[in-house]
Formats: structure tokens, C-alpha cells, sequence
């Protein structure tokens, strides 16, 4: 049975000591929650080792890492070294790195099996933006994402690796993709797993909706049979709001 996940990636925002209250709020509403989702965070890195020490129950995620191992790349951090700070998970291919710096889907493949070599989850986001949808080309970008981001891993790596389905013109705009649109792009992304690897990994891979997801509208995309829970951004930096769509299950 695929994981219901609820992750919340808090992009550039808080300090230190705003994101540890934040933290700390999180945990304390996370063993209230009245649903079985599984509850992930994922600050800047700045915060990744104090927040670590501040949950139980809710895993850790970082936002990226770099694609090599180590050496003489200033200011990237390596999958070895979010591993040595208690990290479990790592976005990749967010929608935003993938805009702002020109992170294409061979980089990704390369973070993807990097990460999964070191132990770590990805969280591998794909989504279209407004043109590339209003111009009937959603389902080749999603397509080309999926199949050159997740290009030759296996079965058991594919049971590592969470999707997030991120329609762009929904991230932050208050646009939401209707249930309809939602499911449609899920369900689409499922069959396309059946094609790339096989029946057995799409069942079990969790698929997330990452747009403008908040506590109103989180129960009815979440009743989809293809949406397994959600990438949060502007609602996970509210610890009553973040849990309000975990409990949206």
C-alpha cells in the first residue's frame, strides 16, 4: 500500500528561531492529528540539524542537494552530508529550481540516483506551466520529466521515490487545480509508471499535488483515488494550517 504524505517545504522563509517554533509547533499538532498521513517537513538548510532535534514524529526533508559527492562546488550541500544531519528526504526538481536555475531533467536524474545511492528519498516534483498547458503540451512535458528525471532506476529505487504533480500556474498564484484537473494529471502520471517500470511500482508510488493547497480545499482533492497527499508551500508555514490539511484525510 502507498503512504499518504502530507510534506511541507517552507522554500525561503523563516530564521532559525522562527523556523524551530515553527518546528516544535508541528510536532505537537502532528501527535493530535486524527489522520494516518505521514507528516514531513523541509526547512533551509540552515535549520535542518536543530529541527532535527526537535521532532519524533514528523520526518525531514531537505529542499535540494547537489549532484555530486563532494569536492570543489562552493556552496552546494551533498546528499552525505544532509544524511550526517538525521535527513530522510530530499525534494528534487522542484518547479522553481527548475525555472530560477536551469535545473534540467538530466541534472536531475543525476541528483535523483545520487540521493537514492546515499540512502536519501526524493521527493521528484514535475508539473507544466500555463502555456505549456493552454498549448496542449502538458501531457508531453509531464511525460518527458517523469521518463528522463526517473530514467534507469529500478523496482526497489522506485520504492524510495514520491512524485509530486505541480501544475506551475497554481504554486502560489491561489489558483487550485479543480479535483477534476487534479486527478486527471495523477491518474495520467500512474499509467505512465505502468508504461516506464510496471503495474507493481505504480500502485506503490506515492503521487502528491503540490498548488495553492490549503485546509478548505484539502479534503476534496485528497478524495481523489490518485492524489496520495500534498506538497505544501505558503500553508505549511502556519502549524494549524499545515495540520488542517493533514487532517483533511
Amino acid at each position: 500500500m502507498r503512504k499518504k504524505i502530507v510534506a511541507g517545504n517552507w522554500k525561503m522563509n523563516t530564521l532559525l528561531k522562527d523556523g524551530m517554533e515553527l518546528a516544535k509547533a508541528v510536532e505537537k499538532l502532528e501527535k493530535e492529528k486524527s489522520s494516518d498521513a505521514l507528516v514531513i517537513v523541509a526547512p533551509p538548510y540552515t535549520h535542518l540539524s536543530r529541527v532535527k532535534e526537535l521532532i519524533q514524529g514528523v520526518k525531514l526533508s531537505a529542499q535540494n542537494c547537489a549532484s555530486e559527492e563532494s569536492g570543489a562546488f562552493t556552496g552546494e550541500v551533498s546528499p552525505d552530508m544532509l544524511k550526517s544531519v538525521g535527513v530522510e528526504y530530499v525534494i528534487l526538481g522542484h518547479s522553481e529550481r527548475r525555472a530560477y536555475y536551469g535545473e534540467d531533467n538530466l541534472l536531475l536524474n543525476k541528483k535523483t540516483k545520487l540521493a537514492l545511492a546515499k540512502g536519501l528519498k526524493p521527493i521528484f516534483c514535475c508539473g507544466e506551466v500555463l502555456e505549456e498547458r493552454e498549448g496542449g503540451k502538458l501531457y508531453d512535458v509531464i511525460t518527458e520529466q517523469i521518463s528522463v528525471g526517473l530514467k534507469d532506476l529500478s523496482k526497489e529505487d522506485m520504492a524510495q521515490v514520491v512524485i509530486a504533480y505541480e501544475p506551475v500556474w497554481a504554486i502560489g498564484t491561489g489558483v487550485v487545480a479543480s479535483p477534476e484537473q487534479a486527478q486527471e494529471m495523477h491518474k495520467f502520471i500512474r499509467d505512465l509508471l505502468v508504461k516506464l517500470f510496471d503495474e507493481e511500482v505504480a500502485s506503490n508510488t506515492t503521487i502528491l499535488y503540490g498548488g495553492s493547497c490549503k485546509p478548505s480545499n484539502a479534503a476534496e482533492l485528497f478524495a481523489n483515488p490518485d492524489v496520495d497527499g500534498g506538497l505544501i508551500g505558503g500553508a505549511s508555514l502556519k502549524a494549524e494550517d499545515f495540520l488542517g490539511i493533514v487532517n483533511a484525510y
